[in-house]
């Protein structure tokens, strides 16, 4: 079975797009690589909590646990939404991964949006605070899409016009999956938005 990585800018719609996924394909499974960065911040004292993806614990950790979940997990594909803007860590988890399973299990996209779009996102997601509960995605966003325009961060998914099964929609196209039908009308996706925001937000 294939693994899906949904990069993109944080509010960028990863986490969305992969329960989406998930939903629609049986059997598989979303296995989020921030799980493991949370833990490693747990154990370090305050003042050393930087960005997890700096720690070489993180980057090995990640590609330990995906390449096992590649390994033993044959129900279904492996989906993980996270953000990976830095070329060189890139290449020690998906470069890894791919080296390991080859380019045809070890998918990835980039699912791409104007700024203001983002921000609109970011908006919506802020339970009331609007942006000043975004402060660090609206100061990596800038950083983040410049990146990820790069051509080692292909397949490049411009999600603006889209709706979150439209971009499911071509996340499985890229990888060569069939989806089951979306059987959604406009308030049951809504709805199914608001369940996943909700059980993702995080009070740390």
């Amino acid at each position: 079975m294939p693994l899906l990585w949904i990069n993109g800018p944080f509010g960028g719609g990863k986490t969305q797009t992969a329960y989406e996924l998930r939903r629609r394909l049986p059997g598989s499974v979303v296995c989020d690589p921030e799980h493991v960065g949370f833990g490693l911040h747990r154990t370090l004292p305050p003042a050393l909590r930087g960005d997890f993806q700096d720690l070489p614990a993180w980057r090995r950790g990640v590609y330990e646990v995906l390449d096992l979940a590649l390994r033993e997990h044959t129900d279904g594909p492996v989906i993980v939404p996270m953000t990976l803007v830095e070329p060189a860590y890139f290449e020690e988890v998906v470069g890894r991964l791919r080296a390991a399973h080859g380019a045809d299990r070890v998918h990835h996209v980039a699912l791409l949006a104007r700024r203001e779009t983002v921000l609109k996102r970011l908006t919506e997601r802020g339970l009331g605070r609007g942006l000043k509960r975004e402060s660090f995605a609206v100061s990596k966003l800038d950083g983040c899409l410049e990146r990820l325009n790069g051509p080692e961060f292909a397949h490049h998914i411009r999600t603006d016009p889209l709706t979150v099964p439209q971009v499911a929609d071509e996340v499985a196209r890229i990888a060569g999956l069939r989806l089951a039908p979306n059987t959604d009308g406009p308030l049951r996706h809504r709805l199914r938005r608001v369940r996943v925001g909700l059980a993702h937000i995080r009070f740390d």
